[in-house]
């Protein structure tokens, strides 16, 4: 076994399903998560799981590095640590991330009966919760690639949103579209020369002539808040409360939906809830 397949053996044995969102099941031998589990939440093979661990494969791609370092929950330290293991170079200050610190972890494992979700400096989503799935449909079916909000919003040579499986209606469309307009034009500041920001930019001025113009107004602000109604097909319409808090470090967004208390749309949203699959990174 590498040092690499013994440290991922360590921080795979240190979590529980529970740690993760995931349900405990019977008869668990497994003194952590099981190596399909890290598997499932990683988005690899089981089958390349046993290889690294088992030092039959050491040389993992950056982009599989990220995603094991979000599924095992590790901090920047140790993100950084299993760059090095992998023989990479960990991602420097002021490089744009897909990675959860703990503190925000553990912001969202607080946020009660909210519809949450975490995206990137690029509005790429990287985790959502139960109840956001509940209201807007389960975004795991989207291939990841897909699941940019920006790219959502304005689309691509006449792409149909998929982040929300109904329609979601904004009370002030214009001011939405313009604040995520400008703040992306904020993220090419902070993470200059990005290939993943580039290419969205590129794409989306490309292919939608509404984003085009909005980018050449040159606006540099961020996307705060918002109020919309989610015409669910269960429940009926249910309006809600969109805040949008920013991590100052990674420049990550965290969304919040919530209803009004004690209101009839905060009833429906409960009722959706209950029934919600599992939180999903």
């Amino acid at each position: 076994m590498t040092e690499l397949g013994g440290t991922l053996r360590a921080w795979r044995d240190r979590l529980t399903p529970a740690d993760v969102g995931l349900p405990a099941g019977h008869g668990r031998r497994a003194k952590g998560l099981r190596r399909e589990e890290l598997a499932g939440l990683a988005g690899i093979s089981i089958d390349y799981v046993v290889r690294l661990e088992q030092g039959r494969f050491a040389t993992p791609s950056a982009q599989v590095v990220a995603a094991l370092a979000r599924a095992l929950r590790l901090t920047a330290d140790e993100r950084d640590h299993l760059h090095r293991l992998a023989g990479l170079v960990p991602p420097a200050a002021g490089v744009l991330t897909d990675h959860l610190p703990p503190g925000i972890r553990r912001v969202l494992s607080r946020v009660g009966d909210s519809a949450a979700a975490v995206f990137a400096a690029d509005w790429q989503m990287i985790w959502w919760n139960p109840a956001w799935a509940a209201l807007l449909g389960d975004p795991s079916t989207t291939p990841p690639a897909l699941r940019n909000f920006a790219r959502d919003t304005f689309g691509v040579a006449g792409d149909a949103p998929v982040l929300s499986r109904w329609p979601v209606v904004s009370d002030a469309e214009d001011m939405k579209d313009a604040a995520i307009v400008s703040d992306l034009r904020r993220a090419t500041g902070r993470f200059p020369g990005n290939p993943r920001l580039t290419t969205l930019i590129q794409d989306l001025t490309a292919g939608n002539a509404r984003f085009a113009a909005l980018w050449s107004s040159g606006a540099v602000a961020a996307h705060r808040e918002d109020h919309k109604v989610v015409h669910h097909p269960v429940a009926g319409p249910i309006h809600v409360d969109c805040d949008v808090l920013t991590d100052s470090d990674a420049e990550l967004k965290i969304v919040l939906l919530t209803a009004a208390p004690d209101s009839e749309d905060e009833t429906k949203f409960r009722d959706l809830s209950r029934a919600a699959p599992a939180a999903r990174t």
